[in-house]
C-alpha cells in the first residue's frame, strides 16, 4: 500500500442559492483544488464526485458527475458518482484514497457538491426524508409536515434523551451553536458569520424541543474538492505542492457499535494516533447535541461529561481541543453531499496555517468524522479522517 497525499484543495462559499446548480459548483471546487496543487485537469487519471440529493431536488440523476464536468477540461476523464447521504463527500475522498493507495491510479479528485435549497423547499424537505429507513418511518402522507428536517425529530429525541441522563440543559446545546458562531464569524466561507448569545440560540423559534432554530444546520449549497495523489507522485512531479499526509481514512457502518465510535476507532488504530494527541477536529453537528453525542462516540471524554468540555471551553478556539475551527455543519452551513470534503477543506486550511483569525496555533495533526443517513436510533455511515502536516 502506497502513502497518500492531499495536494490540493477547493470549496466554493456555503450559502443558500437556489439555481446555483451542480456544473457552477462542482467545477468552482474542482479548478480550485487542481490550481491549489499545480496539476492540469488532464492529468487525473479519475474523478469520484460525492452529491446526495440532485435526484429529487433537481431532477438530476445517474450521470451528475458527466453532466456537472461535461464542458471541462476534466470531461471524458473516468468519473464515479457516489450517493452515500451526508457522507457521500468524504465516501468520494474514501474511495479516492484507496485507488490511489492501491496503486490504481496517481492522481484523484474527489469533489462533493449539493444543490440543496429549491424554490420549492418541500423537494429538499422531502430529499431529507429519504436518508432515513422509509421501510421504518412509512410513506410521506397527505398530512405530512413539510416545514422541517425530519431528522431534527431524531435529533431531538437523542437531545432529551441527553438532557434526562447527564444532568446537561438546553443552554449546553446553545453553547454550541455559540462556540461555532464564533468560529464561522472568522470564516469567509461560512453561510453564517454574525455572532450570536446564548439567549439569542435559546430564543429562536423552536424546531422540536428541546432544539431551536440556531441549534439546527442550515440548508446549504456549495461545493468542496480535493486533489489526492500518492506521496511519491508528489514529490517527483509536485514540488511546490503543500502536501498533507493521509494517516487513515476509514468508513464504516455501526455493525457492532455507533459507526461514529467505529470509523474512529479505526482511524486511531489506522493511523497510530489517538484522539488525544490530534490538534483539532471536525464533527458532524447537523445539530447542537449531535456534537456533544461525539465527543463521547469518538473518545473525547467518557460518556455523560460531554457537556462539561463545552461548558469549561475546552473545545473552543484556543481550548484544549479546537471542535468545528470551520463553524461546522450549523454555521458553516451543510451542503450535505459537499459537508465531508468541507471538513477536509477545513483541515487542510489549518495543518498548512492559513485559516487566520481561526488558526489552531501549531496545528500538525487533524481529524474530520463526517455521518450520513439514519436508521436505527443513530448514523447508517461515518468516514473518520486523520491528516498530518509534515513540514
Amino acid at each position: 500500500m502506497r502513502d497518500v497525499v492531499i495536494a490540493g484543495s477547493g470549496m466554493t462559499p456555503f450559502r443558500r442559492a437556489p439555481g446555483w446548480g451542480l456544473r457552477a459548483m462542482a467545477t468552482g471546487a474542482a479548478d480550485e483544488a487542481l490550481k491549489d496543487a499545480g496539476v492540469a485537469p488532464e492529468l487525473v487519471d479519475r474523478v469520484y464526485l460525492g452529491n446526495a440529493v440532485a435526484a429529487t431536488v433537481t431532477q438530476q440523476d445517474m450521470i451528475k458527475g458527466q453532466v456537472a464536468f461535461r464542458h471541462h477540461g476534466l470531461a471524458g476523464a473516468p468519473l464515479i458518482n457516489v450517493e452515500n447521504a451526508c457522507a457521500s463527500g468524504s465516501s468520494a475522498l474514501h474511495m479516492a484514497v484507496e485507488a490511489v493507495s492501491g496503486g490504481f491510479a496517481d492522481v484523484v479528485l474527489a469533489v462533493g457538491v449539493e444543490q440543496l435549497t429549491s424554490e420549492d423547499k418541500v423537494r429538499s424537505f422531502k430529499a431529507l426524508r429519504g436518508s432515513t429507513d422509509i421501510s421504518e418511518i412509512g410513506e410521506a402522507g397527505p398530512d405530512e409536515d413539510w416545514t422541517k428536517s425530519i431528522l431534527m425529530d431524531f435529533y431531538s429525541a437523542e437531545a432529551r434523551d441527553f438532557l434526562a441522563r447527564n444532568g446537561a440543559t438546553a443552554e449546553d446545546f446553545a453553547r454550541v451553536a455559540v462556540k461555532n458562531r464564533t468560529n464561522a464569524s472568522h470564516n469567509p466561507l461560512a453561510q453564517f458569520q454574525t455572532p450570536q448569545t446564548i439567549e439569542a440560540v435559546l430564543a429562536s423559534r423552536t424546531i422540536v424541543p428541546p432544539l431551536t432554530l440556531a441549534m439546527c444546520s442550515p440548508l446549504t449549497d456549495g461545493a468542496a474538492a480535493a486533489l489526492v495523489c500518492s506521496a511519491d507522485y508528489a514529490r517527483a512531479d509536485l514540488p511546490d505542492a503543500e502536501t498533507l499526509l493521509v494517516r487513515a481514512c476509514a468508513l464504516r457502518g455501526g455493525r457492532t457499535a455507533p459507526p461514529v465510535t467505529e470509523a474512529s476507532t479505526a482511524a486511531v488504530e489506522v493511523s497510530g494516533v489517538p484522539v488525544a494527541e490530534v490538534d483539532l477536529i471536525e464533527l458532524h453537528d447537523a445539530a447542537a447535541p449531535a456534537e456533544l453525542l461525539q465527543y463521547g462516540e469518538i473518545g473525547l471524554c467518557e460518556k455523560g461529561e460531554e457537556h462539561l468540555l463545552v461548558r469549561r471551553g475546552e473545545t473552543d478556539l484556543g481550548g484544549r481541543m479546537p471542535v468545528n475551527t470551520s463553524g461546522g455543519l450549523i454555521s458553516r452551513g451543510h451542503a450535505l453531499g459537499a459537508t465531508g470534503l468541507a471538513q477536509i477543506a477545513e483541515l487542510t486550511t489549518q495543518l498548512r496555517g492559513r485559516a487566520g483569525a481561526r488558526q489552531v496555533e501549531g496545528a500538525r495533526l487533524g481529524l474530520a468524522v463526517n455521518c450520513g443517513g439514519w436508521m436505527g436510533g443513530g448514523y447508517a455511515v461515518t468516514v473518520a479522517t486523520v491528516l498530518e502536516r509534515l513540514s
